[in-house]
């Protein structure tokens, strides 16, 4: 049996009301023998202290404040707080020390760009002469002690924690992992803090596991190349066995299950904007967000030649940032309205019958948007395969036959097989009973005939 080691004295210093988005908490501000402060978020009461919803978040000021999607912190912090708000009784210690794993910020700064050089998080930590890890947890047990905890059910995917809380004399009645959906910025630190650091399982279950928790879906979307004049395009949608990704009434809701649905949601946290055009927002209303998975949503991207966009739509609230696209077809009032709204509204030159599109992926690309999720409609799909700027695709499909109704790719204007679009390095996957399709867009053999895109308000 492991020694308890004595705790560290704390000082309570001061005891408030704390409402936040995530519901009402008592917070309790302690300062301890280092000099530094510790937050406690408690909900509800403790009671005699047994089996708390229990986190020890290590401060993160550009995951927690700046939503920084290079870590997981922001996303570890917000999923605790709505855990411990839905359960009504349990406790989060912010620890304001932790900064960068213990080295500080403007260390971790300078780690990041080791990391950008190409070291993971471990040798930048090392190449600068610090600890892989200086963290110490023993004031953060001595806070829990002064609050009356007595065992926890602990959320982490950090062993050290759970040994440091175990050796502080507070048991562990169940150990709670936090998986996150990777994104393209975070997924070789996340992939580190499991392979080196012993982390349990950061990215979620592999493809094909069981239903809605969080997906690894590094193994679906490929390797994000970096391009250098427009993002690098992941094409998805979800069809039929006959090819349908609507019925003749334009319903599309669900064509597939929510095991499927869940690993597209893991796609758009790994991606950095998401991609529709308003025909879908006018017929689905959709949010284009993260919901089934903890991730980071990307920033939603609409394409509308003459901003037919209405105001009270889903895509404009402020769950994610939202860039519209347009042409010189829409109305300065129309643009200054969405302005208003914290909108980023773009104008483009125009194709034949609606935004073109490799005018908007510059765009695009010069905002610093290096990956893009396109979910469609059929226009905006035929359009990106039309123009060859897809680089991947993932098609679902369902165990439904609709017979009549739309189509997911129209017209290319391909007309002999020979020059049909290729697709290599094919994998399949299983999502539920949804099957999953997955291969990079090759050179077509024979040239598609382009024309303008299609009318995009669909």
């Amino acid at each position: 049996m492991v020694e308890a080691s004595p705790a560290k004295p704390v000082e309570e210093v001061a005891r408030l009301r704390l409402p936040t988005s995530f519901g009402s908490f008592g917070l309790h501000a302690f300062r301890c023998e280092s000099n530094t402060v510790y937050l406690a978020l408690v909900a509800g009461s403790l009671g005699d202290g047994t089996d708390l919803l229990t986190r020890i978040h290590s401060e993160c000021l550009t995951g927690d404040a700046l939503g920084s999607l290079r870590c997981d912190c922001g996303i570890q912090l917000r999923g605790a707080l709505r855990a411990i708000a839905a359960e009504g009784r349990g406790v989060l210690v912010y620890a304001t020390n932790h900064e960068g794993r213990g080295i500080g910020l403007v260390n971790k700064l300078l780690a990041y760009i080791g990391q950008d050089q190409g070291l993971d998080t471990v040798d930048a930590n090392l190449r600068l002469g610090l600890p892989v890890d200086g963290r110490n947890y023993e004031e953060a047990a001595a806070v829990l002690k002064a609050l009356g905890v007595r065992t926890v059910r602990l959320m982490t995917n950090n062993p050290r924690k759970v040994e440091a809380l175990r050796s502080s004399g507070i048991p562990i009645t169940e150990l709670r992992a936090m998986p996150v959906a990777s994104n393209i910025n975070n997924l070789v630190y996340l992939s580190t803090k499991r392979d080196r650091l012993g982390h349990h399982n950061p990215l979620g279950r592999d493809l094909g596991a069981a239903a809605v928790a969080p997906t690894d879906v590094s193994k679906l979307i490929g390797d994000i190349r970096p391009l250098s004049d427009r993002p690098f395009v992941v094409l998805k949608y979800a069809q039929t066995l006959d090819g349908r990704i609507a019925t003749s009434t334009g319903d599309s809701k669900w064509i597939s299950g929510v095991e499927e649905r869940s690993v597209s949601h893991g796609l758009r946290a790994h991606c950095d904007a998401i991609l529709v055009g308003t025909g879908t927002v006018l017929r689905d209303d959709p949010q284009l967000t993260v919901r089934l998975v903890p991730g980071s949503s990307p920033i939603r991207v609409v394409v509308d030649s003459s901003l037919r966009l209405p105001l009270h739509a889903h895509v404009l609230d402020h769950e994610a940032p939202t860039i519209v696209i347009t042409t010189d077809r829409s109305q300065e009032s129309a643009r200054a309205s969405l302005r208003e709204r914290g909108v980023n509204v773009r104008v483009v030159p125009a194709g034949k019958d609606g935004v073109h599109i490799p005018a908007a992926l510059r765009v695009l690309r010069e905002m610093g948007i290096r990956s893009l999720l396109v979910e469609g409609g059929s226009r905006v799909i035929t359009s990106f395969l039309a123009h060859q700027v897809v680089d991947r695709m993932i098609v679902s499909i369902a165990s439904k036959i609709l017979g009549d109704g739309t189509e997911a790719v129209g017209d290319l204007g391909i007309t002999r097989i020979g020059n049909g679009v290729v697709l290599a390095d094919r994998t399949v996957h299983l999502a539920g009973e949804d099957l999953l399709i997955a291969a990079d867009v090759a050179q077509t053999a024979g040239e598609l005939v382009c024309q303008e895109p299609a009318d995009l308000r669909r």
